[in-house]
């Protein structure tokens, strides 16, 4: 199939189109794009990839590592020839070839030379399709020689003479780099008198007494191996007319000793380069660099021409203060006579150098792949051109064409190879070498020839946002052999492109040079060839432009103060804008003094450099506004003081995006009266359905000055705009305009759906109608559904007025029913709606529960069980089950009276219940009923049960009466609940003495039949407490209490009587404390008089067998006893001294001081040995409690006084 190549764009109006638009794509050659799920299908001929440079110098201290990537499908293999014969890398242990990839790696750190693989490789990469090559990559290894050794004699010369120090550094591979330092490493400085040339010397115009130093060091650097190599430092002596006096005046005339030459000023010369005239060669792209040094007295200036043209203006560069010309990117045009002139106040000098600029190879057109289809044409071409004309040669997967096999549809034509007709067959990679004596350039270029059908290569439902009146640009990226072609369609059903225009680009991009809102839909593009077809949909959205409502005004300011410029930005509200503020085209100052807050700029305390150009730019993803304000800044003048207040009214609200259930809101915010603006409030009013009603729709921050509102259909809306800020609320805006959305059927259905029977013949279906806003239409109705749930019966329908209760009559007692409720207005109908279950009205139950059992617990529970009612006889929702009962009479007085029924119910399916409370020793009666939510059905037969015998209640009252002397008379009432036959009464007493304790307990057991008691033989005036209770067979009931006091003897109470008025008297308390204190002091004295060491012998066995602990103390030490630690306040042993409060413990008391009284046996004092041999008494009285009979020590003696 012949191809044609089609013009770059196609138009084509869409004023006729029908559904589509046809767009044709047609080129020379298929182009392989670089999609990987493509390429893992596509069947390839290899390309190299990656390959190292043809110059390849390496380090011969490391391993040599030759690259070589390819891709292909399949997988290419890879060989490799060296100095062009085969390589076999599995003969040399030291090669080895990385897995999937033709990269050689060569172990020269282990052992081996780098110079042993010196030479010229090249590499082969290989598949069923064709093979590759890559360049030939020669191999050398960097070389750093070291300099020659020599003897360098100091230079000694004149002051005003020029110098060349020359480097001459060795020979190195790649060249090094030359500089010159001294001893401490330091570069040595240069100037327009003092500078290093091109070849590394270093050149003085003329030199100075300061340039005498003795080491002028060259330096060689070799960046390939990270070396530096040094030249022998060399001295130079810079001398004056007058130190050569001192030392050569006997050997010059006087003509040569001293003159005006030695310090004559002299015109330039060149030191380089010689003569007049000099050539150049340079090669095309490479930088070109000229150099001319000049010595002379002044110091010579350099200027550079070109003759008979100009040096070009963005290429040329002057180095080496202007001794060295470069001109980068050199072409043939740069080919001329370049001039050099040095001049100085005594005269001028020029050089001539002739440049020549020749060219290794370099592309015109470099071969491209070609994909074909079979039986299709192409061409590769490949171009080149040089200086001299490069020679162009042909191969066949690395074989010279002129030796390569034989195809048929391949015919050269120079630097051309046409293909007629090719087949599957004539795919192969090709190799176009262009060379000329500067250098060669291989290219591989294959020929593959596919048979696929369409593929698409965009991503499928690729999403365009485009802002409105811009071009949109739809991609379609394709794949096919033969080549497709494109077509695209707009919409699903393929509507009309109606008066569009629409533009084709070669990749089958379909564009929209001005895209309207109506340009939003889902574009099809279709890629067809012979083999099949393909087909994606793309997406596109227009966004409204980015626009400043509100830009930043010209401000003038005095110093000091705070300035602020707005800049309100609208935005479609799909998009995100930032907005960013520049002062003079730049960012503002780095200052603590300018903040960005919201959509304002504030810059405090403005001084004089604050004044400028301020600049609001607002970037959204698809585009940008900008806007500028100038400000200005004067002296200050007083100011009022800002007023604070709430927001003023936004206004200019405005309504876009029109659509069925959504529009855009926007506004400009009124003044924030000095308080930032906090949100914005927007209240809509329906003036249809509720006019002069405003509800509240949505807030949005403060920031933003736009809303996207949802809407209902069938509604008249108006919309006002509050802002907020901390101090309050804004008046409402002026409302905007009215927004009539259209009709539409409704979103939903009405809830709470419900169908319960009022009677048993009826089914009553509500439900919660929709109010205004949900009925999206005039003529709102509903659709009643109803049919029985377990039959086969058909829905039955009616359509019913906007109300929301509908009776259907006629119906089954208590069936289940299906009902459905759908709202439709004139505009349709709601979504099908859910069925709900309901039943048709109940009746009462028709079945009372059988076969009633009693089972009783004790005397106050009984548990009740009974069969369940069959379902069907139920007629309603089974709510559960209901047991009146009641006491008929009493088993003790057999007395018939109505008592009050009681009812217990047990909710759902239970068929057994507990009855709590009940009373003892009593008659019952029950039935059982079912319950429905219409009512209770017939009683169950009753059944009667009888409780047991219980514990009594307490007595009904208990009085105590006649006391006397020694006897009390108890009259009770029986208890008021005896619950069985009484048995006995039980009296329990017990006296209680003045300090309220119990004596013993008095058991006493009455005949039930008696409600009197007299008690005898009590104690006079003694109180008495009483317990009584009943008993029945079941046991003792609940007791009562009482207490009471028998009558008080006369005489004795008399003379108790006098005895309180003895001892009240107060000469009675006064004698008795005298008494008190005299038994006191003669306590203290025989205290004191037992414990003198002299007195009893008790001291002398003491100090025969004394505690090397204790000491006598001494006379002032203040306790009582003469013992105590030797060491100072060391803590005493236990019972070895009184404690500081006076007091003594049952443990601490029986100490020496009551031993040596009338003391027990076997009681130690502090060292624990003596003290019961000495007791004058063995007897021990009994002692209760703390109480003993011994004699009290003086201190529990004044202890109980006190």
């Amino acid at each position: 199939m012949q191809l044609k190549i089609m013009p770059k764009k196609k138009r084509l109006s869409a004023g006729r189109a029908p559904l589509m638009l046809f767009l044709c794509q047609m080129i020379s050659a298929l182009e392989v794009p670089l999609d990987p799920k493509l390429l893992e299908d596509l069947v390839q001929p290899p390309t190299i990839t990656q390959q190292s440079p043809k110059d390849y110098i390496i380090d011969p201290r490391e391993n040599i590592v030759i690259q070589c990537e390819a891709k292909g499908k399949p997988s290419p293999s890879f060989s490799w020839t060296r100095n062009g014969t085969h390589f076999d890398i599995d003969k040399d242990p030291l090669v080895t070839m990385k897995p999937g990839s033709g990269t050689l790696t060569i172990n020269i750190m282990s052992e081996g030379k780098a110079e042993t693989y010196e030479g010229v490789y090249q590499c082969t990469a290989r598949n069923e399709r064709g093979a590759a090559i890559s360049n030939n990559i020669v191999i050398r290894p960097s070389r750093s020689p070291l300099w020659t050794k020599e003897k360098l004699e100091p230079i000694i010369l004149r002051n005003g003479q020029s110098l060349v120090l020359p480097c001459r550094p060795p020979i190195g591979l790649p060249p090094p780099i030359i500089f010159w330092m001294d001893n401490s490493f330091q570069r040595l400085p240069q100037s327009e008198r003092v500078s290093q040339g091109l070849n590394g010397d270093l050149y003085f115009s003329n030199v100075l007494p300061e340039d005498t130093r003795e080491d002028y060091i060259c330096y060689a650097r070799f960046n390939h191996t990270q070396t530096i190599q040094q030249k022998q430092p060399i001295s130079v002596k810079v001398i004056s007319v007058d130190e050569l006096n001192d030392t050569i005046a006997a050997n010059l005339s006087d003509t040569e000793f001293y003159g005006a030459k030695s310090h004559r000023q002299r015109p330039p010369t060149f030191l380089t380069p010689d003569g007049n005239t000099s050539r150049k060669e340079e090669l095309r792209g490479n930088v070109l660099s000229l150099e001319c040094i000049a010595e002379g007295l002044p110091t010579p200036i350099i200027y550079w021409i070109k003759e008979d043209g100009t040096l070009p203006i963005n290429r040329t560069f002057y180095r080496n203060f202007k001794k060295t010309l470069q001109i980068v990117q050199v072409t043939e045009a740069d080919s001329g006579n370049y001039q050099c002139i040095a001049k100085n106040a005594l005269g001028a000098i020029h050089h001539t150098i002739s440049v020549t600029v020749k060219a290794a190879p370099y592309w015109i057109i470099a071969p491209q792949n070609l994909v074909l289809s079979p039986e299709e044409d192409g061409t590769l071409i490949c171009r080149a051109n040089g200086n001299p004309k490069p020679r162009i040669s042909w191969l066949s997967n690395g074989v010279p064409i002129e030796i390569a096999p034989d195809d048929p549809s391949r015919k050269i034509d120079g630097d051309t190879i046409i293909f007629s007709k090719v087949q599957e067959r004539s795919s192969a990679v090709y190799q176009c070498n262009a060379s000329n004596e500067y250098g060669y350039l291989l290219a591989n270029a294959f020929v593959n020839v596919l048979a696929e059908p369409p593929r698409i290569l965009t991503s499928a439902n690729t999403l365009y946002q485009v802002i409105a009146n811009r071009p949109a640009l739809l991609d379609c990226a394709f794949f096919g052999s033969p080549l497709p072609t494109i077509e695209w369609f707009k919409g699903a059903k393929g509507s009309a492109l109606r008066e569009d225009i629409y533009v084709l680009h070669e990749n089958g991009t379909l564009e929209i040079p001005v895209a309207q809102k109506d340009s939003t839909g889902t574009y099809t593009c279709v890629a067809r060839n012979k083999l099949g077809m393909a087909n994606n949909d793309v997406h596109l959205e227009i966004k409204d432009p980015t626009r400043i409502i509100k830009q930043p005004e010209y401000a003038v300011v005095q110093r000091g103060s705070t300035v602020s410029f707005e800049c309100k930005v609208k935005h479609d509200h799909t998009l995100i804008p930032t907005v960013m503020w520049l002062k003079d085209h730049g960012e503002l100052p780095n200052d603590g003094r300018f903040t960005v807050d919201k959509d304002r700029l504030v810059v405090a305390d403005v001084n004089d450099d604050d004044g400028g150009t301020y600049t609001c730019v607002a970037n959204t993803t698809l585009d940008n506004v900008s806007a500028s304000a100038v400000l200005s800044v004067v002296a200050p003048t007083p100011t009022p003081a800002p007023i604070y207040d709430v927001p003023n009214p936004p206004f200019d609200l405005e309504l876009t995006d029109q659509l069925d259930r959504s529009v855009q809101l926007s506004w400009t915010p009124g003044d924030d009266n000095n308080s930032p603006i906090t949100k914005f409030i927007i209240e809509y009013e329906d003036a249809m359905h509720e006019p002069g009603l405003w509800h509240h729709q949505t807030e949005v921050p403060g920031t933003q000055t736009t809303a996207q509102l949802k809407l209902s259909p069938y509604v008249n809306y108006s919309f006002r705009v509050m802002a907020e800020n901390n101090l309050g609320r804004s008046l409402p805006s002026e409302a905007s305009e009215q927004y009539l959305t259209k009709a539409a059927e409704p979103d939903k259905n009405p809830t709470a759906v419900e169908g319960l029977g009022s009677e048993p013949d009826n089914l009553v279906i509500t439900w919660k109608p929709l109010n205004g806003f949900e009925s999206n239409g005039p003529g709102l109705q509903y659709k009643v559904s109803w049919r029985q749930k377990d039959g086969d019966d058909e829905w039955t329908s009616v359509v019913v007025a906007n109300v929301s209760k509908y009776i259907v009559s006629g119906t089954p007692t208590f069936v289940p029913y299906l009902i459905k409720v759908q709202a439709l207005n004139d505009a349709g109908f709601a979504p099908e709606p859910a069925a709900v279950m309901g039943h048709s009205g109940e009746d009462l139950p028709m079945v009372a529960p059988g076969n009633v059992r009693v089972n009783v617990v004790n005397s106050t529970l009984a548990e009740v069980h009974w069969d369940p009612v069959p379902l069907k006889s139920i007629r309603g929702h089974l709510q559960g089950y209901r047991i009146y009962y009641w006491k008929a009479q009493s088993s003790l007085t057999r007395n018939r009276r109505h008592i009050e029924k009681k009812i217990l119910t047990f909710q759902g399916s239970k068929t057994h219940g507990m009855l709590p409370g009940l009373e003892p020793f009593s008659h019952y009666t029950l039935n059982v009923r079912v319950v429905n939510g219409k009512g209770e059905g017939p009683a169950s037969p009753d059944k009667v049960f009888n409780t047991p015998e219980g514990v009594p209640s307490a007595p009904s009252s208990l009085k105590i009466v006649n006391p006397t002397l020694d006897s009390l008379t108890l009259e009770w009432e029986p208890p008021s609940h005896p619950n069985g036959i009484l048995t006995e009464y039980t009296l329990k007493y017990q006296p209680i003495n003045s300090t309220h304790e119990l004596g013993p307990l008095v058991d006493l057991k009455i005949p039930a039949n008696k409600t009197r008691w007299i008690l005898k033989n009590l104690n006079f005036s003694t109180r008495y407490k009483f317990y009584f209770y009943a008993q029945t067979a079941a046991g003792s009931g609940i007791q009562i209490t009482e207490e009471a006091i028998t009558t008080v003897d006369e005489g004795k109470l008399a003379m108790a009587s006098r005895q309180v008025d003895i001892a009240t008297q107060g000469w009675f308390i006064g004698l008795m404390c005298a008494v008190a204190l005299l038994i006191l002091i003669l306590l203290i004295v025989c205290f004191i008089r037992r414990n003198k060491g002299g007195k009893y012998p008790v001291k002398e066995k003491e100090d025969a067998h004394a505690d090397p602990e204790i000491q006598p103390m001494k006379e002032d030490d203040g306790t009582f006893g003469e013992y105590s630690d030797a060491e100072d306040h060391k803590p005493l042993k236990k019972g070895s001294r009184t404690p500081s409060d006076r007091t003594v413990k049952k443990e601490d008391s029986d100490d020496s001081l009551v031993d040596y009284g009338e003391g027990v046996n076997g009681q130690f004092n502090e060292d624990g040995s003596f003290i019961g041999q000495y007791s004058g008494k063995k007897e021990k009285e009994p002692a209760e409690g703390n109480e003993s009979s011994e004699a009290p020590s003086p201190v529990n003696a004044m202890n109980s006084f006190v």
